[in-house]
């Protein structure tokens, strides 16, 4: 346990550097609310996907990328044991962010070019039932880098990692349109 602590502590130094690198933004939030996202506009590079909605992303769209705040979330996640507890915390944490995303694109400059949102996760499990659709990465190259880069908060984020070793990174998308009629103002 305490070997975690070290690790989020040194990540929380590490953070503000790679927040500037990436070009991310905070949205928009109240004092009371804190968002679990950070977030950039993106151009996306994969093959073309169809969502349900009839949404068609393809090369080149503009998107937002959504990124969990991972140093808040671990934070939070540091007392409990359970992975049911933990998956429920990160659950009410998405769905009470995903609001301030959707006012997020309603008041983008770009809002008319923006197609939807996206996420790359290992954790996708109830994703669909905030609005989510999950896509499998299909660049060999492409899940290495990113499970290597997504390993670290993986590994610290589970009670026992070794028990879900084989999963593999994937696409979560949802349109704007989706976003915005389930998420925007009414």
């Amino acid at each position: 346990m305490k070997m975690k602590l070290y690790i989020i502590s040194a990540w929380s130094i590490l953070d503000p550097v790679y927040y500037t690198f990436t070009r991310l933004q905070y949205l928009k939030q109240t004092e009371k609310k804190k968002t679990i996202f950070r977030v950039r506009l993106t151009r996306y590079k994969g093959r073309e996907v169809v969502l349900s909605d009839g949404t068609i992303i393809k090369k080149n769209d503009t998107l937002v990328k959504i990124h969990l705040h991972n140093v808040q979330l671990l934070k939070e996640l540091y007392n409990i044991n359970n992975d049911i507890k933990r998956a429920v915390v990160v659950y009410k944490k998405i769905k009470e962010s995903l609001p301030y995303l959707a006012s997020y694109v309603e008041q983008h400059k770009k809002k008319e070019q923006i197609k939807g949102i996206i996420g790359i996760t290992m954790l996708n499990r109830g994703s669909e039932r905030l609005g989510f659709e999950s896509f499998s990465i299909t660049s060999r190259l492409y899940i290495w880098f990113k499970q290597l880069a997504l390993f670290p908060i993986f590994l610290i984020s589970s009670s026992n990692p070794a028990r879900q070793k084989n999963k593999s990174p994937n696409y979560l998308f949802m349109s704007t349109k989706s976003l915005l009629g389930k998420y925007g103002k009414v």
